[in-house]
């Protein structure tokens, strides 16, 4: 199983828009193939620290994927959908 994780804050406009893009590609995949895990910077320093110039981030088995703007076709290809 896929592991795809999206780093967030609370009121980010494109982490919301990026939480929809993934719902929308996790819907066209056979269910149960990609575990999705919301982290958020305000929880944990240590994301904060890392990511807060590039939220929202999405990461792939725990590889960057993409981040600030989140691409439905590539994130699809990536996902091998």
């Amino acid at each position: 199983m896929t592991t795809l994780t999206l780093i967030s804050k609370p009121d980010c406009h494109l982490c919301d828009v990026a939480r929809e893009v993934v719902e929308t590609v996790l819907a066209d995949l056979p269910e149960d193939s990609v575990e999705v895990e919301e982290l958020s910077i305000a929880d944990d320093p240590a994301l904060y620290a890392q990511w807060w110039e590039k939220i929202p981030v999405v990461l792939i088995d725990g590889e960057l994927h993409g981040h600030w703007r989140v691409s439905p076709d590539r994130l699809r290809a990536a996902l091998g959908g």
